[in-house]
């Protein structure tokens, strides 16, 4: 691998300010320490900071060495924030907080543009400037959108954003990336049916809505398997039914929660359309009522052509070209996606390993994703750093009329 020597020099640094983060993780726009280590460490190495956009967010400015005269820019952006759940393991950088972890590599991400960073600040070999974006709140908060609604993009203008997600179970030393969608779009909602509740043994005399869910909830897969385009990606999930509190009383109303999840605007379009049809339907043949709510969360990621293609150009000349992967589209969704709707970009995944790197005891194998066994390797943060470096200064290289 051609990583950038100055950075594997100092990654062992690097990854006691990641172990530091994770042992003290913080929720959705509760990332003031993190900021503070983030604040600390740029400030530390010469860079500005701006801080406050999305509330605990903050930006650092790296002019290249023509003190960003060319007028070029371009976007870098880690997650922080951790995730509502308990930890399992039990190193001595594990979580310090109750009910709180870096389950998902955020503290690794934030690691990975800080060794990045610590690199432009000493060498800045390009022109025009680099934007190092550490956000919060990606984990349900939007923390993306709100950076954007505070004046991100007004205030630092960029040509591209370029975002970066650790990927358990590819070896360590892979990169996949794709153009087009590469995440999905998350909604939630909510049915509350309503009958008339009654005896169990007398059930002629009510509108049991319980059987009026359960075909409900049969109906819904329709959507999937005879609404839509077969080769059009969607799920619809019902993962709450809440009824009833007695065995011998018929409720007056059942509730329904889920999500749905699509790779296009389109299919989500008519995913909600049906499935309101099919509640409202459903329940006037059963001469019961329903109140429907949808609520849409983040959109779909979706990855520019040019810039994935550029993405994966750089990640060649890194790790060789069979070592980057086509990216496989996945059904989680990320709040990256309100940043490649407002510019140009590509959103990445960097292979966490196959867990050889975790503490034993919680079973082998890679640990996915949101799992209280989970860590971050840190052997990435060399490979990633030099990635967010060469990136940057291939993009701020190019021809503008190529940007």
């Amino acid at each position: 691998m051609n990583v950038i020597d100055s950075i594997v020099t100092q990654a062992a640094s690097i990854a006691a300010v990641r172990r530091d983060i994770h042992a003290h993780p913080e929720l959705c726009f509760e990332e003031v320490r993190t900021a503070d280590v983030v604040a600390q460490k740029l400030t530390e190495w010469g860079i500005p900071i701006h801080r406050g956009l999305g509330k605990t967010g903050v930006v650092g400015i790296v002019k290249g060495r023509d003190g960003g005269a060319s007028g070029r820019a371009i976007g870098l952006r880690a997650d922080m924030d951790a995730l509502p759940m308990q930890e399992f393991n039990t190193f001595a950088h594990a979580s310090k907080h109750q009910g709180k972890m870096h389950a998902c590599g955020h503290d690794g991400h934030v690691a990975m543009l800080l060794a990045a960073a610590q690199h432009f600040a000493k060498h800045r070999n390009f022109d025009g400037t680099v934007y190092l974006i550490f956000q919060p709140a990606e984990e349900g908060g939007g923390g993306a959108r709100v950076m954007i609604e505070d004046g991100l993009f007004e205030q630092f203008p960029m040509e591209a954003v370029y975002g970066m997600h650790n990927w358990p179970g590819l070896p360590v030393g892979t990169f996949a990336v794709s153009p087009g969608p590469v995440m999905a779009s998350t909604s939630e909602f909510k049915i509350t049916l309503r009958g008339k509740g009654g005896h169990a043994a007398l059930p002629h005399t009510g509108i049991d809505p319980v059987p009026i869910a359960c075909g409900m909830v049969q109906s819904f897969q329709t959507i999937i398997s005879r609404n839509k385009k077969p080769v059009d990606a969607g799920v619809i999930s019902v993962t709450m039914i809440h009824a009833g509190e007695a065995t011998n009383v018929v409720p007056d109303s059942v509730e329904l929660q889920g999500t749905v999840r699509t790779f296009t605007v389109e299919v989500l379009d008519l995913i909600e359309k049906r499935m309101r049809q099919i509640a409202e339907h459903t329940c006037a043949a059963h001469d019961a009522t329903c109140e429907f709510e949808f609520v849409r969360n983040y959109p779909p990621t979706i990855n520019s052509p040019a810039e994935a293609e550029f993405a994966r150009k750089v990640m060649a000349t890194i790790v060789g070209e069979e070592r980057v992967l086509p990216q496989e589209p996945t059904m989680g969704a990320e709040d990256f996606a309100y940043m490649l709707q407002a510019k140009p970009g590509a959103y990445c995944f960097i292979a966490n390993g196959d867990g050889a790197h975790r503490e034993m005891g919680h079973g082998g194998g890679p640990c996915m994703l949101h799992n209280p066994s989970y860590d971050f390797n840190d052997d990435l943060i060399p490979l990633g750093a030099t990635y967010w470096v060469k990136l940057a200064e291939a993009w701020l290289a190019q021809p503008t009329a190529a940007a």
